[in-house]
């Protein structure tokens, strides 16, 4: 059984590769209903956790806490990090794949999968991420996802499956001299944004943008803001609980949304009902919009028609997409260009499903700075030294890119990290930082792993640094003493 598997902020959305079609798979939901999604929530009671459905069955039950957009948890952690989960802190990547091993559950046992499926059969799954996710967020993915009993077969970022549905639904579009689209994802949590070239079935996406802290829960909290100011209440006095259910109330109530709704009620307890109107909303989440069409903006070559000349289309997917003011925006920018996914929700989904079957070749970018920290003036200053930038071409093959030097030192102690961009030598924005690797240059140092770090008297040995980034997005090294031939590799993350 081939799947696409979405892992969304709000929701889990999965599609099935049968016989030439892409179907959403339905999931058995409250009240015998059939729903193409999977909530991306937990429940927690004590040491109990619940997910999915189930966990959604709790929200507003005494003794039940609810922890929503679980993919969030991604956004700054790595696999050696844990979170909280009501009371208790659990490695991050145990709750992905607790998660991920429920759904495979509801996926046997409470779908309308189009086919039978034994319990024993693999499940392989395209899965995907947002495109900024760092090396360690997408080693959890990967890491998850084998633990929960799935076969991962590939991994590509959420934009770039995407397009490949783009491409298969709109393929008439697509032109000698229109060969660009513009794909505008607003999930739940996450923003991204990619300009991709489509040729004779072949995918480059040319430059990319994004945000891990923005989505649709952004809108749900500046209405529950909205709504508690108009009330003349403090949204500091709720507790964990009732801001959860609150956000989740509000975030039923957007997602009913017309472009000719005028006001939103929001239910604030059994008591009090406050209105909210939708222009008040829209002027509340104006710098949400703003923001993501700055990045939209950043990665459309030149300015105004010139940017436009190649432009096939604007693909506009990812559930927060919804939002009326969105579309009316991104039409007052892109004009007639804008195309909005029939499903904004299951897009990503249906383009993983459909890689599977027509294998597209895809070259993405390093949307990422990787570099690593290195000593300079025998150890008074410290420069980052940029290895790999975030216009850096990641094929099918991935790509390698190498350093050489004398070894100053006995002992390389390398400590590496990403980041948005580099400023003045140093990393800026977001920073993640993985720790350290040590790597003996003196064969002395090989035997003692808390070997002191001393300088050389005489020139070191020839060192190289092999680094490779794979299709997936991640990161490996291998560090060579050329002169010995002693060598070790780290998949950096893991």
């Amino acid at each position: 059984m081939r799947l696409g598997i979405d892992f969304g902020t709000t929701r889990t959305v999965v599609a099935v590769c049968d016989r030439g079609n892409f179907p959403v798979v339905g999931f058995d939901g409250p009240d015998d209903s059939v729903v193409d999604w999977w909530p991306t929530v937990a429940a927690v009671r004590g040491d109990e956790v619940l997910y999915g459905w189930e966990a959604a069955a709790k929200l507003g039950v005494r003794g039940w806490s609810i922890v929503r957009s679980l993919k969030r948890l991604l956004a700054t952690s790595g696999h050696a990090d844990t979170v909280r989960l009501g009371r208790e802190k659990l490695p991050v990547v145990d709750v992905v794949a607790g998660f991920l091993t429920a759904l495979r559950r509801d996926l046997l046992e409470r779908s309308n999968l189009p086919v039978a499926v034994d319990e024993d059969e693999p499940l392989e799954a395209m899965i995907a991420v947002p495109a900024g996710s760092s090396s360690a967020q997408r080693f959890v993915m990967l890491d998850a996802f084998r633990l929960a009993g799935f076969q991962v077969v590939g991994l590509v970022n959420e934009p770039s499956a995407a397009g490949i549905e783009y491409a298969h639904r709109y393929r008439k579009t697509l032109t000698s001299q229109r060969e660009d689209v513009l794909v505008y994802d607003l999930g739940g949590g996450t923003f991204d944004v990619s300009l991709v070239r489509m040729a004779d079935g072949d995918h480059e996406v040319l430059a990319h943008a994004g945000d891990n802290h923005l989505g649709g829960d952004d809108v749900d909290a500046e209405l529950l803001r909205l709504a508690m100011s108009d009330a003349g209440r403090d949204a500091s006095s709720l507790d964990e609980d009732e801001r959860t259910a609150l956000l989740e109330h509000c975030r039923a109530q957007k997602e009913r949304l017309t472009p000719n709704t005028k006001k939103i009620t929001v239910d604030l307890d059994d008591d009090t009902t406050v209105t909210v109107t939708t222009a008040a909303l829209y002027e509340a989440c104006e710098w949400l919009v703003e923001r993501s069409l700055e990045a939209a903006r950043s990665v459309l070559p030149g300015d105004g028609e010139e940017a436009l000349e190649h432009l096939a289309g604007v693909y506009v997917v990812g559930g927060a997409s919804d939002l009326p003011i969105v579309a009316r925006k991104l039409k007052e920018v892109f004009g007639r260009r804008v195309k909005r996914s029939a499903y904004p929700s299951a897009s990503t989904a249906v383009g993983l499903a459909i890689a599977f079957e027509e294998a597209p070749s895809l070259t993405e970018r390093f949307s990422r700075t990787f570099g690593v920290f290195r000593e300079l003036r025998s150890g008074e200053d410290v420069a980052f030294d940029v290895l790999v930038t975030p216009d850096a071409e990641v094929g099918s093959e991935g790509a390698s890119w190498v350093r050489r030097y004398r070894a100053a030192h006995n002992v390389g102690c390398f400590r590496f990290a990403e980041c948005d961009r580099v400023e003045g030598g140093l990393p800026v924005g977001d920073l993640l930082p993985w720790g350290e690797i040590r790597f003996a240059f003196d064969p002395a140092a090989r035997e003692d792993e808390q070997a002191p770090i001393e300088r050389l008297e005489g020139p070191g040995p020839l060192v190289e640094e092999r680094y490779r980034v794979l299709p997936s997005g991640m990161v490996e090294v291998e560090i060579t003493d050329l002169d010995s031939g002693f060598s070790q590799q780290y998949r950096l993350g893991a």
